[in-house]
């Protein structure tokens, strides 16, 4: 079949169109996930900045408040604190974050992170004026962990090094009957300045629209490359047929 003096060879259409639009397909689908993506930083930061709520969530619906602050007032379980590897927000230095189970008012105990310390400052006794003793007043951004990615280690209980956020797992390890479903990054740091809180990320890793981009232009390689194709081949034709006729 001929279309506009362009006449498709059957095999190289069959092997070009369905990558073009496979890789068509996979641009569309990456804008969308931008859009998603776009979306879901925006309702986190739409939350954040709501006022702070007089208390903690009961009972707790994530798809409202996750990204919330919130003040609860209690005791600090400094002798079960855990460590989270992780690097500051602020800066990206290595270090970890201080995870301490926190004994409420009312009764119930919330997982509670502190904020970042650098590795040297990870022993208690190096940052003995953030160890507050007695009942304090907080207010901090309610999540809930997040899924650990593929390659995240497990969990060391006996490092105490906790790589992933399983709050359960934490309980059992602090020694805790039971804690809320969800925890707390605190919005401030601790008196002496260590831990510093506020290392809440709302934003994700958004790198959507260059994967977008790289999608689209593999399809239009792939039309240039078919497109360029044919004119070579029905070049070569021509130059066939002129020497054939030459011959004659």
């Amino acid at each position: 079949m001929t279309v506009l003096g362009f006449r498709p060879a059957l095999w190289p259409t069959l092997i070009a169109l369905p990558a073009v639009a496979l890789t068509f397909g996979l641009g569309v689908w990456q804008v969308q996930r931008l859009a998603w993506k776009e979306g879901l930083i925006a309702e986190r930061q739409a939350r954040i900045a709501r006022p702070v709520l007089d208390a903690l969530p009961a009972p707790f619906d994530p798809e409202v408040h996750s990204f919330r602050r919130a003040r609860f007032s209690g005791v600090f379980l400094h002798r079960k604190e855990m460590y989270r590897p992780a690097r500051s927000r602020r800066r990206g230095e290595i270090g970890v974050q201080v995870v301490t189970p926190f004994r409420l008012e009312g009764g119930g105990t919330i997982l509670v992170n502190r904020g970042w310390v650098p590795g040297l400052r990870r022993n208690p006794e190096t940052r003995r004026d953030g160890q507050v003793a007695g009942r304090v007043a907080l207010v901090g951004v309610i999540r809930t962990p997040a899924p650990a990615g593929y390659f995240v280690p497990d969990n060391d209980p006996a490092a105490n090094a906790w790589f992933r956020l399983d709050l359960q797992q934490m309980a059992r390890h602090a020694g805790l009957t039971s804690v809320r479903p969800y925890y707390a990054d605190l919005v401030a740091d601790a008196p002496g300045g260590w831990p510093r809180g506020g290392q809440t990320r709302v934003t994700v890793r958004n790198a959507h629209l260059e994967y977008a981009i790289t999608w689209f232009s593999l399809s239009l390689i792939g039309i240039a490359v078919y497109i360029l194709w044919h004119r070579r081949f029905r070049r070569a034709n021509k130059n066939r047929a002129g020497r054939g006729a030459a011959d004659t």
